[in-house]
């Protein structure tokens, strides 16, 4: 027994030490490969499967695992330090700082809580129709604000309507069962009254003949005897009566309704599951519109860009004419999903806008929704000023190269100097210094809703932005995963082992492209599901790369939906943040995120996969192997 305690004791020592354990031996065992075959591809591998064991394990965090490559590839000789170093920062980075600094000011002024409240009633309170305005409202802010933040923001008002939603139906079930308790007491009064009344009669009738009477009375449980007064039994009994008086217990009363769940009935909580479900996949859609959008969309387009400069295909404006109608299929079809699968078939009677049609409980969520719109007040200058701002970044992203016709940048005389960072970086500067009260004396009134210090309340010249509120929302962790991602990208080609991974797959070549993406999407959406977003596309982009180009493929043709697909970690709370939070309110268990985020992954693909086969062509050229990656192909074999 005493061995058996050691070896237990032993085990729970290892498993509360098996991140450190991992992160000694897994270097450790794979020392060998650089030093038996002492050339930069397998150097570059050594670098490469430590640094990806680090990130999908998590034994280390994700920004530090980053770190790896900065200090290895110089040791093994494979990038100088400067050049490694170079790879941390790069032009997605200073996009990503400016789109943060728009972030900050639409969250420090409560503009995106106008715009979701906004929505959600325009859509209604009917269940479906409600989920559906929830949906539409995440999905645009998504396309901005990262996919955390926005689920962190509209989750707060999707909790607040479902408690209403829960407090009103356990009034009406309460308001029920004190109707009928009413209603049994009544009853109750009434019969009494008539047995009392019966009883007088049949009194009377014994003075007058002499004997004993039994009074019959029928209730609801059967017969209830009540004797008389004599010694001896009634003419008209059946001798087996009991000659003793008989006590008869009053009825009990009917048992009020009490609640074990949290959930008035069960399709309040189907409610629960599918709204709260709902704001998660529907975050993840809505940053696929978008470059920005999520740091899976930078990680390519950097790392695209970077592979193949010549390659003047990917910007703003094209990535959104391919992501949006994917996005607004797979909104559609995902709503349908989770309708079918909480909420049922009925969409008449889930859907409808008719008032007439609206129940109690709908109207009281509806008035709950309108008081928390009217506790923002009237549209103050902030808000103004920061929808001017996101419009006008909007028209800059999409007008600069827009392909069908010459944008702004053709008034420079230089080409190639402006990208989507400098209109990102420019606005996200000028906000640090608008002032955030109205230039003019009325402005002085407190208008602002702002979470502002003493000091910027007194200051009229307090900006939009402060740099905390821009610190508050800058995952620097992102930007260093991302750079190390880069990193691992540029010792691939610098040491040749990407085309070496090229080659070994090229057994691969006689399958026809759509079938080479479709088992590309099923991986990464497998792998994502266990091992963090990012860190999944950082692995698999260069193998893609070399595969396609090997292939005589379109790069693109695999990247892109891998890209896509890489988002699609929905069925497990570990598989994203907005996963974890919408967990964490308690309305769903695992075993809904599971059959659910099942159904979400296999639409994803097939959406992904129908726009790659149909529009993504035309819009990629893709059915050609493009003259900047055969330049690449050429110049890497070189």
């Amino acid at each position: 027994m005493r061995l058996d305690g050691a070896k237990m004791d032993l085990i729970k020592k290892i498993w509360t030490a098996r991140k450190l354990i991992l992160v000694v031996l897994i270097p450790l065992s794979l020392l060998p490969l650089p030093l038996i075959h002492p050339c930069s591809e397998s150097s570059c591998a050594y670098v490469l499967i430590v640094t990806a064991v680090y990130w999908v394990s998590e034994a280390v965090p994700l920004g530090a695992a980053a770190l790896v490559p900065a200090f290895l590839y110089p040791l093994f000789g494979v990038l100088k330090s400067s050049e490694v170093a170079s790879e941390y920062f790069k032009d997605t980075t200073l996009l990503l700082m400016g789109v943060i600094c728009l972030a900050a000011s639409i969250e420090k002024w409560n503009l995106h809580k106008r715009i979701a409240l906004r929505m959600v009633m325009i859509a209604g309170a009917k269940p479906g129709m409600l989920v559906l305005g929830f949906m539409c409202c995440t999905v645009f802010l998504s396309m901005w604000l990262s996919n955390t933040s926005t689920t962190a923001m509209v989750m707060p008002i999707a909790e607040a309507v479902l408690q209403q939603l829960i407090c009103t139906g356990i009034a009406d079930s309460l308001e029920d069962s004190v109707t009928v308790d009413t209603q049994d007491e009544e009853s109750d009064k009434e019969e009494n009254q008539e047995l009392s009344k019966n009883h007088l009669q049949l009194l009377d009738r014994k003075h007058n003949e002499n004997h004993e009477v039994c009074i019959l009375n029928e209730e609801l449980n059967g017969l209830i005897l009540k004797p008389g007064f004599g010694p001896e039994l009634s003419k008209e009994s059946n001798g087996y009566l009991p000659e003793a008086p008989i006590s008869i217990p009053a009825p009990p009363k009917k048992p009020k309704i009490q609640r074990d769940s949290l959930y008035p009935t069960k399709r309040d909580h189907m409610i629960c599951k599918c709204l709260s479900l709902s704001i998660t996949y529907a975050a993840t859609i809505g940053g696929l519109i978008t470059i920005t959008g999520t740091s899976t969309n930078l990680i390519f387009a950097e790392q695209f860009n970077n592979r193949y400069p010549e390659a003047k295909v990917i910007n703003f404006g094209t990535w959104f004419i391919f992501s949006l109608p994917i996005a607004l299929i797979m909104l559609i079809l995902t709503w349908i999903w989770l309708h079918c699968l909480f909420l049922g078939c009925n969409f008449r009677e889930t859907c409808s806008l008719s008032k007439k049609r609206k129940s109690r409980r709908e109207l009281l969520s509806e008035k709950r929704i309108q008081e928390e719109y009217q506790k923002l007040g009237p549209i103050s200058y902030p808000e103004v000023v920061t929808g001017i701002f996101f419009i006008l970044m909007t028209v800059l992203w999409f007008t600069r190269e827009p392909g069908f016709v010459p944008g702004w940048t053709s008034l420079f005389e230089k080409k190639g100097y402006r990208t989507d960072a400098t209109v990102s970086v420019l606005l996200g500067f000028i906000l640090f210094l608008i002032p955030a009260r109205k230039p003019w004396p009325s402005a002085f009134s407190s208008e602002s809703k702002g979470d502002d210090d003493d000091e910027e309340e007194e200051d009229p010249l307090a900006p939009m932005i402060t740099w905390k509120d821009f610190q508050r929302l800058m995952p620097w962790e992102i930007v260093i995963l991302v750079g190390g991602g880069y990193a691992l990208a540029a010792g691939c080609k610098v040491s040749g082992l990407s085309v070496w991974i090229g080659r070994q797959l090229e057994p691969m070549s006689g399958l026809p492209p759509w079938a080479v993406t479709l088992l590309t999407c099923l991986l990464v959406s497998a792998v994502t599901e266990f091992a963090s977003n990012p860190a999944t596309l950082t692995v698999f982009l260069p193998i893609l790369s070399a595969l396609s180009e090997t292939l005589n493929m379109n790069p693109l043709h695999t990247l892109i939906p891998a890209t896509m697909c890489v988002s699609f970690g929905v069925m497990l709370p570990v598989g994203n943040p907005p996963n974890a939070i919408v967990f964490s309110y308690g309305h769903v268990q695992i075993s809904d995120m599971v059959k659910a985020g099942f159904g979400v992954n296999l639409i994803g693909v097939f959406v992904v996969m129908l726009a790659i086969m149909t529009w993504g062509e035309p819009l990629f050229n893709l059915s050609e192997f493009p003259t900047w990656a055969l330049m690449r192909n050429v110049t890497g074999s070189l």
